[in-house]
């Protein structure tokens, strides 16, 4: 015999998920000719061998129906100098991309300028987790700079280059 657990509170739950430590990214896509985008914080490496990485999407992001049909995807972890970047693309807009600096990837992903470090990813498998998609993929591009990435936490941004070290 199974039993349902009893319902966590909503409230309760985003305070727990804001004492989690989360790197800024925008994940971007192209969409035939426009390109398209949205920040997200639920990203995380799976693997080095092979290279994998996963993303998590809502699907009812006015992007995820774009990144649902595409091949290859872009993953920029911004940096500190991105505060404008993370605003634009954390909202819903007809075009985020306008007067933003950007070049495709190899495979026609949008990669930012100013981003800490990005990479182009293969779209390998996508799973259904409730309310959202879970996007499995084989990083096939890479690149980092020596800019500071940004980091998010209780519902503010920080320099990722100021934490103190503990040991």
């Amino acid at each position: 015999m199974t039993s349902t657990p009893a319902r966590l509170d909503t409230d309760l739950l985003k305070q727990v998920n804001r004492r989690f430590v989360t790197g800024v990214t925008v994940v971007t896509a192209m969409d035939g000719d426009v390109p398209k985008g949205l920040a997200v914080n639920a990203f995380a490496s799976v693997s080095l061998e092979p290279p994998t990485v996963m993303v998590c999407v809502q699907r009812t992001s006015s992007t995820h129906d774009c990144l649902f049909r595409a091949d290859h995807l872009a993953i920029n972890i911004l940096s500190v100098d991105q505060l404008d970047v993370v605003n634009r693309f954390a909202v819903k807009s007809d075009d985020k991309f306008s007067g933003l600096d950007w070049r495709p990837a190899p495979n026609g992903s949008p990669l930012l300028d100013r981003s800490s470090a990005q990479m182009e990813v293969e779209i390998r498998e996508r799973l259904q987790a409730s309310t959202h998609t879970v996007f499995i993929c084989r990083v096939v591009e890479a690149a980092v700079t020596d800019r500071t990435p940004m980091v998010y936490s209780a519902g503010r941004f920080f320099d990722g280059g100021r934490l103190t070290a503990l040991g």
